[in-house]
């Protein structure tokens, strides 16, 4: 059996341990495992190396991905899907491993409508996919965002500065709500929850009357513009108000073990699902295990948001 594997869509921390897995496991079982560099773009390309076991060595501490990643323009038209399912025919890939977000799910579910077997592993730091707990490189985003806010704490201290970190998400707030708990924030603004300036604003005062030196406030990208709430925050406060963007210093560096682990697993497990049979399946990890779902399903799944975490930052942040 050959198995083709890529990873498509923005990087995320683990996507080379899930690789890893993928690959080794494919080999244990004595199958034929071809890599697609640059993701989808990668088939039209016919851009497809021969995995062995050392052409993964080292690689599980490493972020971002060794196969390299990309947004397919040809993925959005029939023509290039058929394209794309046909010379995966050509090239004997009996089953197609991807590895990434919602939009590399439905280019994968393309596929599977043009009948190629494809098993999907959910890699995106957002951890927007409702189906699942945990995305691959989402724990490690956290950390990422806490190292960031402890430095910013110290010289908002210092300076006794309110500081607006932006960190991404765009239509979910899973980053901003876990690390603003994990790391004390006073405020997060974030998708879910309709903005409340006022709330943020007495916040700044009510830590102002007692002497506190700092206010950490996390924003979720897209939602209002970073430094026009500094402006207006500092003007309805008299606090000095910064703005920090994080970007991109949050889809690198060392995964975390947790999501080293959750790769692991989820690249092991989508080995042993290929088989004789087609398949269109998404894997994920629900209630602390490694399942399967429905492809179609998977992706008609909305994210549900976590009322009671945020509650409960609420209340610890007074």
């Amino acid at each position: 059996m050959r198995i083709g594997v890529l990873t498509s869509g923005g990087d995320a921390p683990g996507m080379n341990a899930a690789l890893r897995a993928v690959v080794r496991v494919a080999i244990y079982e004595g199958h034929d495992v071809v890599g697609i560099r640059n993701g989808f773009s990668g088939i039209f390309e016919k851009d497809f190396v021969a995995m062995g076991l050392s052409s993964v060595a080292d690689i599980i501490h490493k972020g971002g991905t060794i196969l390299g990643t990309s947004r397919s323009k040809e993925m959005r038209t029939d023509e290039g899907i058929a394209r794309a399912r046909e010379i995966l025919k050509e090239e004997g890939v009996e089953h197609l491993i991807v590895i990434g977000g919602d939009g590399s799910m439905k280019g994968a579910l393309a596929l599977s409508d043009a009948g190629q077997s494809v098993i999907t592993l959910p890699a995106t730091i957002d951890n927007d996919l409702g189906y699942q707990e945990a995305s691959i490189g989402f724990y490690t985003a956290v950390e990422t965002i806490l190292e960031a806010v402890g430095r910013i704490r110290d010289t908002s201290s210092a300076l006794r500065r309110a500081n607006i970190i932006e960190v991404m998400g765009r239509h979910c707030g899973d980053l901003a709500l876990y690390a603003g708990i994990a790391g004390g924030a006073e405020s997060v603004i974030i998708p879910e929850v309709p903005f409340d300036f006022d709330g943020v604003k007495n916040k700044i005062l009510a830590g102002k009357k007692r002497g506190k030196r700092h206010h950490i406030i996390l924003l979720t990208e897209e939602q209002i513009p970073a430094y026009g709430l500094a402006k207006d925050l500092e003007e309805a406060t008299g606090v000095e108000t910064r703005v920090t963007i994080l970007g991109y210093t949050q889809r690198g560096g060392i995964p975390t073990g947790k999501d080293r682990i959750n790769a692991s697993r989820l690249g092991a497990e989508a080995v042993f699902l290929c088989g004789e049979e087609k398949r269109s399946l998404a894997l994920g990890l629900s209630e602390g295990k490694i399942k399967s779902f429905d492809l179609r399903e998977a992706l008609a799944v909305e994210k549900t948001f976590d009322r009671a975490l945020y509650d409960t930052l609420d209340k610890i942040s007074i």
